[in-house]
C-alpha cells in the first residue's frame, strides 16, 4: 500500500548533473505554450537550486513538485529548493490548476464540469 502512495507520474523534470531536459511524450497534447513553461520552471529551477526537479501528478491528480540531489552535493540548496517550490505553487498556481484539470478529465476520465465546480469553490 505504501508504494502505491509514493506512485508519481512525471509530467517533466530537470537534471543540473547532466544538463537535461525531460518531458514525458504521454502528454505532448498540451499546448505548446505550456510546454515551454514547464521547461522554463524546470530548467530555471535546477540553474538556481540544483540537483534534480521534476513535477508529476500522484494518483489522484494533484501537482506535486519534487527534488532532490545526488549523495555528496555540496552545491545542492535544500533550504533554497523548499523555498523556490513555495514560490512556484504561488506564482503559477493557474497553471498547476489547468495542469490538474487535464490531467484528471484525460488520465482519470473525471467530468470536467465537476473539476470546474471544485476549483470556482476553492
Amino acid at each position: 500500500m505504501e508504494q502505491e502512495e509514493n506512485y508519481r507520474i512525471v509530467l517533466c523534470g530537470s537534471n543540473a548533473y547532466d544538463k537535461k531536459y525531460y518531458f514525458n511524450p504521454k502528454f505532448e497534447k498540451l499546448p505548446e505554450n505550456v510546454r515551454e513553461e514547464l521547461q522554463i520552471m524546470c530548467v530555471l529551477f535546477t540553474e538556481e537550486i540544483g540537483g534534480i526537479f521534476t513535477i508529476g501528478f500522484t494518483p489522484g491528480g494533484d501537482v506535486v513538485m519534487d527534488t532532490r540531489a545526488e549523495e555528496g552535493d555540496l552545491l545542492y540548496d535544500e533550504i533554497g529548493s523548499a523555498l523556490l517550490i513555495k514560490k512556484l505553487r504561488r506564482q503559477k498556481q493557474e497553471i498547476f490548476q489547468s495542469l490538474e484539470i487535464y490531467y484528471k478529465v484525460t488520465f482519470l476520465h473525471q467530468n470536467p464540469a465537476d473539476l470546474l465546480e471544485d476549483y470556482e469553490e476553492e
